[in-house]
């Protein structure tokens, strides 16, 4: 067994009395894609959530359980500095709007009070846009406004901002829902690319899209964790049937 870099142990989420997430165990690997999959409301994206802290923000919300990054517990961790180690990307691309690309990367760094050199964030920014993909498109526009490129390519961006943190974990929350097919591709093939260097988690409820990029897949089904293995396998000989039933088009 690889050392895990996330450990999730014996965890629940709540909305005030309504259960989301029934006791979930996953060990995480490094530098690999871990597809979270299941049908919408399942509990995928409470989870990545909970991962990064953010669940805690919404009234009412509350865990138990325990989440450890590398054997350290992360609600014992500052969550600003949590966040710096777990990135985000969202399901639609959100650049901040009155950015231009070049501090769109840097973000992170401005919102929590990092002061920077130039060539130091000249240096973050030319490498946080080629990780995403992205350089060789915007290096002549970079102090244009991040808005004015494509659904894809902001949403490349979005992934170089998370980026520029240099992140232990990126969690990607359906981030090609909202592009075009070929956005997509290119994406997926970013993601291949980028988990020599990240350990990603993966929400989707697209089941080709978790066959084509993840190496370990959990299925959630009402909050619980129905089944967790490599995906290969989980898709050609799942152990459960409602996986099965999923995986075939039955429910979802």
């Amino acid at each position: 067994m690889e050392s895990s870099v996330l450990r999730i142990e014996s965890f629940s989420a709540f909305f005030g009395e309504n259960q989301v997430l029934k006791n979930i165990n996953i060990n995480i690997t490094p530098n690999k894609i871990t597809a979270l999959m299941g049908p919408s409301g399942c509990g995928k994206t409470t989870l990545i959530r909970c991962i990064n802290r953010m669940h805690e923000l919404i009234p009412h919300a509350r865990v138990s359980g325990h989440i450890y990054l590398k054997n350290k517990d992360i609600y014992e961790m500052e969550p600003i500095a949590l966040r710096r180690k777990i990135g985000m990307v969202f399901q639609k691309p959100n650049p901040f709007p009155m950015m231009s690309i070049y501090d769109n990367v840097i973000a992170g760094y401005k919102l929590n009070g990092i002061k920077l050199k130039k060539e130091e964030a000249d240096h973050i920014v030319e490498r946080s846009l080629r990780d995403a993909a992205l350089w060789n498109e915007v290096k002549d526009s970079l102090h244009r406004k991040g808005t004015f490129l494509s659904g894809g390519q902001q949403q490349r961006l979005c992934i170089a901002r998370a980026l520029a943190m240099n992140p232990e974990i990126l969690l990607l929350d359906e981030p090609t829902s909202a592009l075009d097919p070929k956005s997509t591709a290119h994406i997926e093939e970013l993601v291949v690319e980028l988990k020599q260097n990240v350990t990603m988690l993966l929400v989707t409820h697209n089941i080709a899209q978790a066959a084509r990029v993840s190496d370990f897949t959990a299925f959630i089904y009402l909050g619980e964790l129905i089944e967790f293995g490599p995906t290969e396998k989980m898709f050609t000989v799942p152990k459960d049937k409602r996986t099965e039933e999923y995986l075939t088009g039955k429910f979802g």
